[in-house]
This record gives C-alpha cells, structure tokens and sequence, in this order.
C-alpha cells in the first residue's frame, strides 16, 4: 500500500495545482489520471459541430470547446441580430438630415378646376405638370443636427460591439459552469457509493450492537443530502444546457458536451495597465465620449443659426389655358421654367436662441456624465483585479485543501491494509476528498468569472479569442 500512497501524491504534485489540465481530474483512489465526459471528443469540434442538423447523427451530442461555443453564439445569437438592426435603423437615420445637402427632384400635378385667380393651397399656380429640384447649399443649423444624428448612428455601432461582448460574456459563463456542474456531478455520484458504504457498514454494526441508532440517522442523512444536491446540479446543468442550445442556436433536443477549461491569461496584467487599456476600450466610456461629440457638433449648428441659410431651387410647370391665366395676367405661357437661390437672412429668431441654450445645457450634461464614468471605470477595474486576485487566493486555498485530503486517503488506505483503520473511516475520507473537489471547482468556476468581468470591463473580452 506504499506504492498506493505514493502513486497519489505523486499524481497530485504531477499537476502542480496551479490549474487543472482540461478535462482531466485525479482519482483518489487509483492516482490515476481521469478524462471528464467528452473531454476526448471536444478535440475535434469542428467535425462534430458540422456534423449537427444531419438526418443520420440526430440526436447524438455535439462536442464543443469553449471557442467554438463563443463563435457559434456570435453567428447565431438573436440578440446581435436585434443590435444589428437597431445599427441599421440608425445610420438610415443620420442620412435624412445629410440628404437635404443633396438634390432633390419631385414630379407631380397641381391640375384642378379654379374661379378667379388660380392658384393651389399650396400657393403655386395650377399647373398639369410640375418638376421641383432643391438642394440645402448652406445651413449650418440643419448641418448641426445630421453630425449629431452620424455621431449617434456610430455610437450605435458601439452598442452592437457591447452586445456582441455581452454574448460572448453570457456563454462563456455558461459553458465554464456547465463543465463544472457535470463535473460536481461526477464526484456526487461517486459520494454516493461512499454513502452506501458507509450506511451499510453502520447499519451492520447498529445490528450486532456496535453502534447507536443516532450513527445509523447520521449516515442516512449523509446519503440524503448528496441526493439532494445531485438533484440540484442536474437541475442546474440542464438550465445551462437550455441555455447554450438558444445561444448556439442548437435544437432543443441536441445534447452538449462540454469540455472543462482554463481562460487564457490577458487578464494577468498590472492593475494600472489595465486601467489605462480600458480609458480607450471599455465600451461605456466610448458611448459617453461618442454622446458628447454628438452634442458639441449640435451646439455648433445652432450657434452658427444667426447665419444666413442658401438653397439651391428650380422649377418647371406646364400650364394649361382652361384655368383663366388671360382673365388675370397679359399673356399666358404654357411651358414655365424658374432657377435660382434662395437666401434666408435671420434678423432675430428665438427659436435660434432657445435651440443655442438647449444645445449647451445637453453637453454639459454629457461632459458630466462622461467625467463620472470615467472615475466609475477606473474604479470597477481596480475593484474587479483586486477581486480576481482574493479568487486566485481562495483558489489556491482550496487546491491545498484538495491536495491535503489526497493525502490523507493515500495515509488512510495504508492504514486499512494494516487493519489499523476500518473501511468506514476510509469512505469518510473519500466523501471529504469529494468535497474538497467540488470546493475546488467552485473557486476555479469563481475565478473564472471574476476574470471575465474584468476583461469586458476593460474592453478586452472579445480579443481573447482572436
């Protein structure tokens, strides 16, 4: 049993802890090296990730790695599509205004029975046909408000870049707990053939006399609660499950299999750095920048409205005899043809005033909300590696706590080959080890998050996987 003992510990200072290797875990027992379920298919996800939809392979699993869950959901995700559209609709938006600077041609008719002086509503004289050109030549107010409606339509465009981090947030979280949760799952099932151990060894020696009926209550209360938190996980894991076949845009009955996984390391970076990354990419202050460029381009249109506006205008109208032109002018002329500008010199406008006012009070609203944010950014990435570094302490914790309870197995299971310890004991310290596992689990899940935080908040999160 030496050679157990040493095959264990040696398995444990092997791995070094620092991080798990993908898929694997340690058996306690054996020492030897375990691949989590579709830890060996996940190596090719792409052939299996093709291989969905197809008449002959439906209903078998997809293996996924956490990339290629991220660029699934980045093709497929509703949300991103939503973003996408609402972009659209605003760069639609930002060219109405710019359109005016444009030429405009209308065609139509103003034909119509008249008594008097023909003229229409619209105070132009009846005509069978009509063409208008116009074209806004020089007007800064107008101008004004397409650059803020082109800043706001890029601020847009910016919002699609958080909603495409925010998918990218959401299932990468999901995948990384889903590989935990089955993972946990694992150690529970393999807690409970302890717990029947141990219930059956109690339950032996309550019958012989050996143990008090309160032993035998404590280890059917053990087996209870694992019962209970089986339950609990694998409720959980199919809520992930849900979860990442709407991401993926997966059918409902298609099974994933996940692959337990460490983040790359763009994270580990000194907190100051990190803070100067993200004054240039967290997307928060991007949005609050874009907003007060958006609102000084508005404030200098309407500064220059005391300016005179020009607009290019042409026209042409075929007239006809049976409206009266004689009755009331000298001659009559069917075809007619007007081109020139017209120029529109302000002499006081309030509307002017009052728009110069409101412009004023927008952006200093804006530069106070951008000033706020920034504070507010730096302190998040200061808050958030700080976070990250208790994680990676309660990480390490647990790994040695993990490790120590290995250890204490290896001594254990000398101990009963010598029949200094009795095999209920030995379950016992399975059941802990198993704890110490799912501990481990926890505060690696822990930590992952806490990483992933950190780097959206600091505009990095969709360069990790580049």
């Amino acid at each position: 049993m030496r050679k157990t003992f040493q095959a264990v510990t040696g398995a444990v200072l092997a791995l070094g802890w620092g991080a798990l290797l993908p898929g694997a875990m340690v058996s306690a027992q054996t020492g030897a090296v375990l691949q989590a379920p579709g830890a060996q298919a996940a190596a090719q996800p792409r052939g299996a990730s093709a291989a969905v939809g197809g008449p002959q392979n439906q209903g078998l699993p997809v293996a996924l790695t956490l990339k290629s869950a991220i660029e699934m959901a980045l093709s497929n995700s509703r949300d991103i599509q939503v973003a996408k559209l609402q972009a659209g609709v605003a760069a639609h938006a930002s060219q109405v205004s710019r359109a005016e600077f444009l030429p405009n041609f209308y065609a139509g008719s103003g034909a119509g029975y008249t008594y008097g002086i023909p003229e229409t509503p619209g105070g132009r004289a009846p005509s069978l046909f009509n063409f208008t050109y116009t074209e806004q030549v020089y007007n800064e107010p107008l101008r004004g408000q397409g650059k803020e409606l082109e800043e706001q339509a890029r601020s847009q465009r910016i919002v699609l870049e958080d909603v495409k981090n925010g998918v990218v947030l959401r299932t990468a979280m999901a995948y990384l707990e889903l590989a935990k949760v089955r993972h946990s799952l694992e150690l529970l099932r393999a807690e409970q053939e302890s717990a029947d151990k141990i219930m059956q060894v109690t339950q032996e020696r309550q019958g012989e006399g050996y143990e008090l009926p309160l032993e035998v209550t404590k280890s059917q209360l053990t087996k209870a609660q694992i019962t209970q938190r089986i339950l609990q996980l694998e409720g959980r894991g199919d809520e992930l499950e849900v979860f990442l076949q709407g991401q993926l845009g997966l059918e409902q009955e298609q099974a994933i299999e996940v692959t337990p996984e460490e983040l790359p390391g763009e994270a580990e970076q000194e907190g100051a750095n990190l803070v100067a990354v993200a004054m240039q990419n967290n997307v928060g202050l991007m949005l609050a920048e874009s907003d007060v460029r958006a609102k000084e381009f508005r404030l200098k249109g309407e500064k220059r409205g005391n300016l005179p506006t020009i607009e290019a205008v042409s026209t042409y109208s075929v007239l006809a005899s049976f409206n009266n032109y004689s009755e009331f002018y000298k001659k009559f002329q069917r075809n007619n043809f007007n081109a020139g500008v017209q120029v529109q010199v302000p002499l006081f406008s309030a509307k002017t005033r009052e728009g110069i006012g409101l412009a004023q009070i927008n952006l200093q609203a804006s530069q106070a909300t951008l000033a706020s944010k920034k504070a507010q950014v730096s302190a998040e990435v200061r808050q958030k590696t700080r976070h990250l570094r208790e994680r990676d302490a309660a990480k390490e914790v647990a790994r040695l706590e993990l490790q120590l309870a290995q250890q204490n197995i290896g001594v254990l299971q000398t101990q009963y080959s010598e029949g200094k310890v009795n095999l209920r004991e030995l379950e016992r310290a399975r059941l802990d080890e198993n704890d110490k596992w799912m501990a481990f689990l926890d505060a690696n899940f822990q930590r992952q998050q806490a990483q992933l935080e950190l780097l959206k908040t600091a505009g990095q999160l969709d360069k990790v996987w580049q």
